[in-house]
């Protein structure tokens, strides 16, 4: 049980953050323009890096790329299907308008679903989870080129 809980509580944590930086955004009417999201990539990575950091710190000598690797994406799927559910309500509760400006400014007045967008935001958010998991998972993992007397 213990195992679940921590992946959950980082994925919250990014979660929120992620929230807190597209709310302070739109604040400046900067939340359409998809440049700023470059830094979800940051606020999910160091959760996620955190997360695998703190799980590994935990099992000690136990700790297996496996395990690892299943912690990271537990996390970001956490944090994604959090972050997808309040953007679906901010685009259908809070701002209407948000995804015609978004569309207005990427592709020029073209018509596009808010389910497409929801559906794209899930999908971005579950790729940065397994390339940043992928990543961290190379800084944890435990090398094969050293003799065991090294490590």
């Amino acid at each position: 049980m213990k195992n679940i809980i921590l992946p959950f509580r980082f994925g919250i944590a990014i979660s929120g953050s992620l929230i807190g930086y597209f709310l302070f955004l739109s604040l400046f009417n900067l939340h359409i323009k998809p440049a700023f999201s470059i830094f979800n990539a940051i606020i999910v990575g160091f959760g996620i890096f955190e997360a695998i950091r703190f799980y590994k710190y935990e099992q000690g000598e136990n700790f297996t790329y496996s395990k690892g690797f299943t912690t990271g994406v537990i996390t970001g799927s956490v944090s994604t299907i959090i972050f997808t559910i309040f953007f679906l309500l901010y685009t259908t509760e809070i701002n209407k308008e948000f995804v015609a400006q978004l569309v207005d400014f990427m592709s020029g007045g073209k018509t596009i679903h808010v389910g497409l967008v929801v559906v794209v935001v899930a999908i971005m958010g579950l790729a940065t989870t397994l390339v940043i998991t992928l990543t961290c998972m190379q800084y944890f993992k435990n090398s094969w080129n050293l003799p065991k007397n090294q490590k």
